[in-house]
């Protein structure tokens, strides 16, 4: 597992959490983003959501691609059937004040079911924050998430710096499920999910006071 946070870096960026508590929760929704068939992402999925869910101020909503059907062939007038699994999903993004993706890396990229998510949305990505969780072999997933970078600023999503990568990911974890040494790896997803409360309450109350794009 690496992060591109070093140690003093995690430790200054406690200075960003907020002075005070927001008065409601703020919502964050994790994006499983393989639905390939044996995936290792619910693992990793398990262990995310437990940092998550540790963490005040955030309520958790989870966006399991393996759990829905959207196809890739976009369309401005979808059947009954793409707007039953556009149910499933749109209200969460739209519900949420930031994201946490989970990818991994194929052929040197992200799946085509996140691509698909992404493309069938757009206002609800508009100014969020988005922290970005991968895992894969010796690039750790690193590779999917540059390449996710700009296809998120298209969508004026606030990408976070800081990631949390797992590098060889299955020889990481137990065969329960469990983290063999967790220590780097909940300080690094601390750091980041400091940053992304940081800039959710602050993107929150800045388009609270003035709507994003009037």
């Amino acid at each position: 597992m690496t992060t591109n946070t070093t140690a003093a870096d995690s430790t200054s960026t406690a200075t960003l959490a907020p002075f005070a508590a927001p008065a409601t929760p703020l919502r964050v929704a994790v994006i499983v983003g393989s639905n390939r068939e044996g995936r290792f992402g619910p693992i990793v999925a398990d262990w995310l959501l437990s940092r998550i869910r540790e963490h005040a101020d955030f309520e958790v909503d989870v966006v399991d691609l393996a759990e829905s059907h959207l196809p890739t062939a976009l369309s401005f007038n979808p059947s009954p059937e793409v707007v039953a699994e556009l149910g499933k999903v749109t209200p969460k993004l739209a519900a949420a004040d930031a994201f946490v993706v989970l990818t991994p890396e194929y052929n040197h990229s992200y799946p085509a079911s996140l691509k698909a998510l992404i493309d069938w949305h757009n206002a609800e990505w508009q100014a969020k924050p988005l922290g970005f969780v991968s895992y894969g072999g010796l690039s750790g997933g690193l590779r999917a998430v540059e390449h996710l970078r700009p296809v998120f600023a298209e969508l004026h999503t606030m990408t976070i710096r800081d990631t949390v990568s797992f590098h060889n990911a299955g020889a990481l974890f137990a065969d329960d499920g469990t983290h063999k040494d967790p220590t780097s790896a909940n300080a690094a997803a601390k750091s980041m999910l400091d940053q992304l409360h940081w800039w959710a309450w602050a993107l929150r109350s800045a388009k609270e006071a003035h709507p994003y794009g009037s």
